[in-house]
């Protein structure tokens, strides 16, 4: 109720007027030794049924952050002291960019959705490694999403993901190769099996780190399936499923005005694709599930189709600072009810 009320009052300002509002509120908590603390004892979820390790790295819950809401890793102990099992920062790319022109984010509050067309804004690689550098350790795994620079053409793509992949490697507890945002012009084309082997090729060569690929919704099946299935024979060690949509037809005509929609409206879209990869992954390399989850239902669902790890952000912002303890409290209910005893036991059950 408490939350409501802060997010109807936040809702009268523009989207990204309050995401930098929320910004500075979570960059202020940081520098206080006594306001995280709080925070964690109310939103953190400690269970040993939730934890997992994964790739050698220790997840203390399912639930994390998706690149987008952190881009500039300005926020990592707040996200960690609410209740987040890993924090995704980025898009990052190799050259500060300002992103598109505003306005470029839109809320669709009767369809518990947002619309971004943000365009990969954010401080650079120098900036953001600088940043990380001082927190590597951390208690919590950080991940980098890396893109290209919008100046960039797609022929010289690999070199910006080769440059960032080189820059960020040593900070990062994992990484991912965004090649999915409908934001970047072009960025998309970048979907191939083609690109993505010479992608993983160059990443082979550069860092043992764990890597994970990217895709869009908006990719037909058997396509995702097949791009996915050549990241994983090049040495990915995951897909991200999935990104935003341009599939306009999900909401009112004002919507075809750019961007990519996330929310509940992605949430069937979402899910009928990471079930379609899961068929032909699960079991093969590790599966994240992202889009449209924006309960413990839907993340129940996730789980049970196989992945590990889910993603959250719009969810986030429907659902509060407590969100993330919501979700956890929730699949352990799940847990329960069905008669899992851990986490592990749960993911791809109801394949």
């Amino acid at each position: 109720m408490a939350y409501r009320a802060l997010r109807n009052a936040l809702f009268t300002l523009p989207p990204e007027g309050a995401h930098t509002l929320a910004e500075i509120a979570l960059r202020f908590a940081r520098k206080s030794p006594f306001v995280l603390p709080a925070i964690a004892s109310r939103c953190v979820v400690y269970d040993p049924a939730l934890k997992q390790t994964i790739l050698g790295l220790d997840f203390q819950n399912p639930v994390t952050i998706a690149a987008g809401f952190d881009k500039n890793a300005t926020m990592i102990a707040p996200l960690a002291a609410l209740g987040f099992g890993a924090i995704e920062v980025g898009t990052i790319t190799p050259k500060p960019q300002n992103g598109n022109a505003k306005p470029r984010l839109w809320r669709h509050i009767a369809q518990k959705s947002m619309q971004n067309a943000m365009g990969f804004n954010n401080d650079g690689l120098k900036a953001v490694v600088n940043r990380l550098r001082k927190l590597t350790p951390f208690a919590v795994p950080i991940g980098v999403n890396l893109g290209k620079n919008k100046t960039t053409p797609n022929e010289k793509a690999l070199d910006d993901y080769r440059v960032g992949l080189e820059a960020t490697a040593e900070v990062a507890d994992y990484l991912v190769f965004n090649l999915s945002s409908p934001n970047t012009p072009a960025l998309r084309d970048l979907q191939s099996e083609t690109f993505v082997g010479d992608l993983f090729d160059m990443a082979r060569s550069k860092t043992q780190k764990p890597i994970f690929l990217k895709i869009a919704p908006d990719l037909e099946p058997s396509e995702a399936i097949k791009i996915s299935i050549k990241a994983v024979e090049k040495g990915a060690k995951g897909i991200i499923a999935a990104n935003t949509t341009n599939d306009y037809s999900l909401i009112d005509a004002s919507a075809a005005n750019g961007g990519g929609l996330s929310g509940a409206v992605l949430s069937e879209k979402s899910r009928k694709l990471f079930a379609a990869l899961s068929s032909e992954l699960f079991g093969k390399t590790t599966l994240i599930s992202s889009g449209g989850i924006m309960d413990e239902n839907e993340a129940w669902q996730r789980i049970k189709l196989g992945a590990s790890l889910i993603q959250v952000f719009t969810g986030f912002i429907y659902g509060g600072y407590a969100f993330a303890k919501t979700i956890n409290e929730g699949i352990i209910e799940k847990m329960k009810a069905e008669g899992f005893n851990h986490i592990g036991e749960a993911i791809g059950s109801g394949r």
